[in-house]
């Protein structure tokens, strides 16, 4: 399924954002100290125009790990160890 505007397929990582489907673009990298051990990154999702808000949504948590680029992401060692906004 390919949607207008931009937005993304059933094979496209879409944003986190509630209600939105368009692209993500960055991954989000946090933890929340008071469940996970320190080295644990679950990951967020976020199209540009939802990354400023979901960042300043876990980093007043102080659960705000790390933002880089999806593709930074996959081609790094961010992907071992982490849980997805799905995997809660």
């Amino acid at each position: 399924m390919v949607v207008d505007n931009d937005r993304v397929s059933d094979e496209t990582p879409i944003c986190s954002a509630k209600g939105c489907r368009a692209a993500a673009v960055w991954v989000l990298a946090w933890n929340n100290p008071k469940l996970h051990t320190p080295e644990r990154r679950k990951t967020w999702l976020a199209c540009d125009e939802h990354r400023e808000h979901l960042s300043q949504f876990l980093g007043v948590r102080g659960f705000l790990k790390d933002v880089v680029t999806l593709d930074e992401w996959e081609q790094g060692s961010g992907t071992a160890g982490t849980d997805s906004a799905a995997d809660g």
